[in-house]
């Protein structure tokens, strides 16, 4: 028996049954009541708990006064960032850069560290297709490869290894299926297939698991007709027995008690029972294993067992955290962590690589610091506090730098000129004659729009993806003076421009990119840095379209008109991203155009850039099988490299993709690799490719 496993089961060993339920309790307030609870033993983990002092006091209630001393876990919704706030995830997710995602989730986690949580409610590893759904901006977006990829990193750098423990806890989130809700529509039902689960909503969630995440959360909607919080099927069949994760699984908050609305439990101890069997080890803030898990044994005493499982897995974190060597934070750690400069530098760094060019005609852009009047016009054009996006926990709006800020304080020769017109969402506060004014006094328009940041994050989702407000009237008056117009968008989700696209000269998608917002947005604008952003989700059209993604599956009949008043084709495809220079591939060769199931594929590449500017290129590689035995997406991506080229410069890339990316689940959901012929694809997106055959034997 190894040391660790001593100590907790020798601990386990001591508690009551009073104190083993303690440890799955979390409560997200703290009043005299909870304190008591904690002096007792019967509370193991908190959140909402701000400040180190604060934070120290209550892990000295646990450790000094309770009967067996047994620290705290506190958590915190870090989602992206914790006072430095970077871009939303989804916005991240445009740069595909592991090593800056990683650094942000490790920032976020010092930070969040030194102020006293040592578990953070992230990352977000949710596939969402939907932009209607609010959530979707705290998200890598719709492809299953790629998410993986950044959950694997995120987890990474929550869970950094300093003075021999991680800084956190990391919490992949929302297992499972969250990002399929029926409509958009938050808290939804969810219905799918056990092999469309596997094939496209598990694979981020694996990876997190295998990158060593210690806990995981459950979600609000259901499964196979049960809610994910007590489902057996899901939580304790595929989640333990099938991915073999070993960590602890908290609730979302309130979700045990929840299963009631959903009517599957008739009152709080059946759903107390049914939260125990399916292996939910941490309800959330509901109270229903406080005050109902102590009848549930006394009835079925058996039971005891699967909290002793528990109880040990959350433990476990507490062991692996080091809380049980030092649960206490220096109290003045914060002062020389929070906001750390290059903490500072590297918001500014991947927000410059987050922000995705979709239109640039006539080359307007980079601008040039020259003679000449530009109009900053738009809700955005000196907003602060909407760049923070949604979850942007301790982010305050006085750190932001806006757009207006960054362009007076950077330009020497330019003079700018900055009318709101009008507010993001209503009808009152309007001036666009003003605007107009201001205009018509310019060389150049800078349309400064979006979306605020309480229009995405939890249960804010939208019917329509237009601006809102009379941000469009904006555009069509502003148009109508045939200025060279430039529209930076910021939102949380992708938003319908089929009203937009033809009326400006450039659009440049913003996000909502945290605290170096304007820096960023200066710096893409003047060619400090050339863009390199690509969608990660699809945009469509129209809101009727939706869902829309790259990798769908083939049908009976492809060749059909989608819709009598349109067609299916998007506006901007997965991985669409324009640059100040233009990118060619070429020379696209196998190794070997036949491999077995257990050889890797390996292929060369050749990518120039023929544009005037240096720059980097997300080179992506995608595949289809042509034969198999059951329905496949038409495309599925399989690897990608940023590959950074000067003007008029060559590289050959070599590429090797493990042959486990081309199997499936088959009909009896089993991962197989079949053989067969495959079409290898690579370019600049999920349209623009080279392809080529290559054929998989046993």
């Amino acid at each position: 028996m190894n040391k660790k496993r001593q100590f907790i089961e020798n601990l386990i060993n001591q508690m009551t049954i009073e104190e083993k339920i303690g440890q799955m309790v979390q409560y997200g307030k703290v009043n005299d009541e909870i304190k008591k609870k904690i002096r007792k033993g019967q509370v193991g983990s908190l959140l909402n708990v701000q400040g180190a002092k604060n934070i120290n006091e209550l892990q000295k209630l646990a450790v000094n006064e309770s009967r067996l001393g047994i620290p705290l876990l506190i958590g915190d919704d870090v989602i992206h960032g914790y006072r430095t706030i970077f871009p939303i995830p989804l916005a991240e997710s445009c740069s595909w850069d592991m090593e800056l995602i990683q650094k942000s989730a490790y920032i976020a986690a010092k930070e969040a560290k030194s102020c006293g949580v040592n578990w953070i409610f992230a990352p977000m590893v949710d596939i969402a297709r939907d932009p209607r759904w609010g959530r979707i901006a705290e998200g890598a977006g719709e492809d299953h490869f790629l998410g993986a990829e950044i959950a694997k990193a995120r987890v990474k750098g929550f869970q950094t290894a300093e003075k021999d423990f991680p800084l956190v806890a990391s919490c992949p989130k929302h297992y499972v299926g969250y990002g399929a809700v029926i409509g958009g529509r938050d808290y939804n039902n969810v219905d799918m297939s056990e092999n469309y689960l596997k094939t496209y909503y598990l694979p981020p969630f694996k990876a997190a698991y295998d990158a060593g995440a210690l806990t995981t959360m459950s979600s609000f909607n259901d499964l196979f007709s049960v809610p994910l919080t007590i489902n057996k099927k899901v939580l304790r069949d595929i989640l333990r027995n099938e991915l073999n994760f070993k960590g602890l699984v908290v609730s979302d908050w309130e979700s045990v008690e929840e299963s009631i609305y959903h009517r599957v439990s008739q009152d709080r101890k059946e759903a107390a029972l049914k939260g125990l069997l399916a292996s939910c080890d941490i309800d959330m803030h509901s109270g229903v294993y406080d005050e109902n898990l102590k009848q549930v044994i006394e009835k079925h005493p058996e039971l005891e067992q699967l909290i002793d499982e528990a109880v040990y897995r959350i433990l476990s974190v507490k062991y692996e955290l080091g809380l049980f060597d030092n649960p206490y934070i220096d109290e003045e750690l914060h002062k020389d962590i929070i906001l750390h400069p290059h903490y500072r530098q590297h918001a500014l760094e991947i927000a410059k690589k987050s922000i995705v060019l979709l239109e640039n005609k006539h080359n307007i852009l980079p601008l040039h610091d020259k003679n000449q009047v530009i109009a900053l016009i738009g809700p955005y054009a000196n907003d602060q506090e909407n760049h923070l996006g949604c979850w942007s926990c301790k982010g305050d709006k006085d750190d932001v730098v806006s757009i207006y800020t960054a362009l007076t304080t950077n330009l020497k020769h330019t003079k700018v000129l900055m009318e709101t017109a009008c507010d993001f969402t209503d009808h009152y506060n309007i001036n666009i004659d003003k605007a107009l004014e201001v205009a018509k006094q310019s060389d150049i328009v800078i349309l400064a729009l979006g979306e605020p940041r309480y229009y995405s994050g939890e249960n804010n989702n939208r019917i329509n993806l237009n601006l809102p407000g009379y941000q469009e009237r904006l555009i069509d008056e502003i148009s109508k003076l045939h200025k060279p117009t430039i529209a930076l968008i910021a939102s949380g989700r992708p938003l319908s421009l089929g009203n937009i696209k033809e009326k400006v000269d450039a659009i440049v998608w913003t996000w909502h990119l945290g605290l170096e917002a304007g820096n960023a947005i200066y710096a893409v604008l003047f060619g400090l840095t050339n863009p390199s952003g690509k969608l990660t989700v699809t945009f469509p059209k129209a809101v009727g379209q939706i869902p829309l993604y790259y990798n769908h599956k083939s049908t009976g009949r492809s060749h059909f008109p989608r819709y009598i008043d349109g067609d299916d084709i998007p506006l901007y495809p997965f991985g669409y991203g324009l640059s100040y220079s233009q990118y060619s591939y070429s020379n696209l060769t196998l190794v070997k155009d036949h491999i077995t199931k257990h050889e890797t594929l390996k292929f060369t590449i050749d990518v120039t850039n023929k544009g005037p500017y240096s720059g980097e290129e997300i080179v992506q590689v995608y595949f289809q099988d042509h034969f198999a035995s059951v329905t496949l997406p038409v495309k599925q991506l399989c690897a990608f490299r940023k590959v950074f080229l000067e003007p008029q410069e060559t590289k050959t890339l070599h590429f090797s993709v493990n042959p486990k990316q081309f199997g499936l689940y088959n009909e009896n959901n089993e991962f197989v690799i079949e053989p067969g012929t495959f079409t290898l694809y690579v370019g600049t997106n999920s349209v623009d490719v080279l392809s080529t055959d290559f054929v998989i034997s046993e």
